[in-house]
């Protein structure tokens, strides 16, 4: 027989969040360890629940959601959507300009796949949420990754990114608030990234999941807000990390901009919106519900909530390693410390975390998984509560300490 191989396409895909790190932490649970794992920001494990308006809606619409609905989803979820977009100040915003999907990552996909021809170049920031180099990949395009600038609170090259620009050069994407490292873009960065977009005729695709989780002064400004009726902007969003509601898998693409000259586009994303039939019904109910109701995400961005107490309380417990510095995240539920090459000398930061994780049995995920340039950084998702974050991070001291 035969020797059954996965496909070509699949060369150069990777998502390390969930790779070999996790493959190895599933070993140890066999042994009967028990593994903190902080390698992905999944909020139920750590005693987050949907808000009890959401599941009530959700378990009231069951008997209604048995069977398909529109593809591009129910009426009243996008509704909810375009409703919320008119109270961000896009006014023209209709039921038409959304899609729904089984979260984001099901539409970044779908989108790809749409946008890309083969060897088409897509602008992705470093460090980024590593989905979209691995969709842009697999729906044949070359992802290229723009610095962002650490020193810079983590806020993108705008010079970075204008030398990357070639001919070949059809879209790029911003990730604000940002995932990996936390950072909420200023307004001028925003609209410096949409001003490029305009000059070199490009598609931006922003990912805005995190536009809830904001701490102290931090203010998200939609990348649409700045693209007006001459940018093409397919912006990003959902329930899952706001709501709490990971599982769930409800999220949604807003259209803006010269739609009249992307119609070849959406008729595209329509039909592959119609061959997965639709996305996960009873999940659908609980978006006019979600954006609509009581926003229970404002008790955990402040002094005292738990997304603030715990971001705050990691970087700082970070910052205080010695040779590792973090800068601190303005929003999102991430941290992303960078390991001194001075002090700590780490060739392959990949093997760096699977040696914590045999050691201190804590799961966090490796920079260059995040197709960061350099081995010298990790991924610390901030969700435990602040006592098992305490004892986490005291873990990695530990093990740190072996090195220096």
């Amino acid at each position: 027989m035969r020797t059954i191989r996965q496909s070509r396409k699949l060369q150069g895909v990777r998502y390390d969040v969930r790779g070999p790190i996790l493959v190895e932490a599933q070993r140890l649970e066999a042994e009967g360890h028990r593994i903190l794992k902080l390698n992905i920001g999944n909020t139920a494990p750590f005693g987050f629940e949907a808000p009890e308006a959401i599941v009530a809606d959700m378990v009231q619409a069951l008997p209604d959601a048995q069977g398909y609905s529109d593809s591009r989803g129910i009426y009243s979820a996008r509704t909810a959507v375009a409703q919320y977009y008119q109270s961000r100040g896009f006014r023209d915003a209709v039921v038409d300009d959304v899609f729904i999907g089984n979260g984001v990552s099901e539409l970044i996909t779908m989108v790809l796949q749409t946008f890309i021809d083969d060897g088409n170049e897509i602008l992705v920031p470093a460090p980024d949420y590593p989905l979209w180099t691995g969709a842009v990949t697999l729906s044949g395009g070359i992802p290229v990754h723009y610095r962002c600038d650490e020193e810079n609170g983590w806020n993108p090259d705008l010079e970075d990114i204008e030398s990357k620009i070639t001919a070949n050069t059809h879209a790029m994407v911003i990730i604000n608030p940002n995932n990996p490292t936390g950072a909420v873009y200023s307004p001028e960065i925003v609209k410096g990234l949409i001003d490029i977009a305009r000059r070199h005729d490009l598609v931006v695709m922003a990912d805005e999941i995190y536009e809830k989780i904001l701490f102290d002064d931090a203010v998200h400004h939609h990348a649409a807000t700045y693209a007006a009726d001459d940018v093409l902007c397919l912006t990003f969003s959902g329930l899952s990390k706001a709501y709490r509601v990971c599982g769930y898998r409800a999220g949604w693409v807003f259209i803006t901009g010269p739609k009249h000259l992307a119609t070849d586009f959406l008729e595209g994303l329509t039909l592959l919106a119609n061959m997965r039939m639709c996305a996960n019904v009873p999940a659908q109910h609980a978006i006019q519900t979600a954006l609509g109701g009581y926003q229970s995400i404002n008790e955990l961005i402040v002094p005292g909530g738990r997304f603030y107490e715990q971001s705050k309380l990691a970087s700082k417990l970070l910052n205080d390693i010695p040779g590792v510095s973090c800068v601190e995240p303005q929003g999102a539920l991430y941290c992303f410390p960078r390991l001194d090459p001075e002090v700590y000398k780490i060739d392959d930061d990949q093997q760096f975390v699977i040696d914590l994780l045999r050691a201190k049995k804590i799961l966090v995920t490796h920079g260059t998984g995040f197709n960061w340039f350099e081995p010298d950084h990790f991924r610390l998702v901030t969700l435990p509560d602040v006592e098992l974050l305490t004892e986490a991070i005291g873990r990695i001291d530990e093990f740190l300490a072996t090195m220096r």
